[in-house]
């Protein structure tokens, strides 16, 4: 899926400019603990499951709505995980963003995990012990999402 119309509206007006956009994670674990992931079209890298809110969209349905584009299968989300902020992207066009993201740990209710849009090129479970490349702040989110440890949250020590 490309931009939404409610982002090109905004680029339309700031051009390539930094956006701060609220976005969401969904870290879907199998029976046996393997999270699954998918592999980006537009940066050929493995990457937890997630995208962008939608104007009016409850964080918890966006990401019941993202993890069923992306591969096709139905969950349900159990608890937030965490709450993190992206470095900045940079998108091959130039436009800059960086994403305030609430992760979701998800239960896998049914369908099976398959590349269900064109933003995957391929979507499989992994042990997390054998995570494929990934980004660092991904991984954090993996690893927190996979404990029973409190939502995480990081602060500024200087507030």
């Amino acid at each position: 899926m490309g931009i939404s119309a409610y982002v090109k509206q905004l680029r339309d007006r700031v051009g390539r400019e930094l956006l701060l956009l609220p976005g969401v994670s969904g870290l879907v674990f199998d029976v046996a603990g393997r999270v699954l992931l998918q592999r980006r079209s537009d940066t050929r890298t493995w990457a937890v499951i997630g995208g962008m809110i939608d104007p009016g969209e409850e964080p918890a349905d966006a990401v019941v709505r993202e993890v069923f584009e992306e591969t096709g299968i139905q969950v349900e989300p159990e608890r937030i995980s965490g709450v993190y902020l992206t470095p900045v992207i940079t998108y091959p066009n130039g436009d800059r963003t960086q994403y305030v993201i609430t992760a979701f740990r998800c239960r896998h209710v049914a369908g099976v995990p398959h590349v269900h849009d064109d933003e995957s090129l391929e979507v499989a479970y992994f042990d997390l012990d054998a995570l494929p490349a990934l980004r660092a702040d991904h991984v954090l989110r993996i690893r927190h999402a996979a404990g029973n440890a409190p939502p995480f949250f990081s602060r500024s020590e200087s507030v």
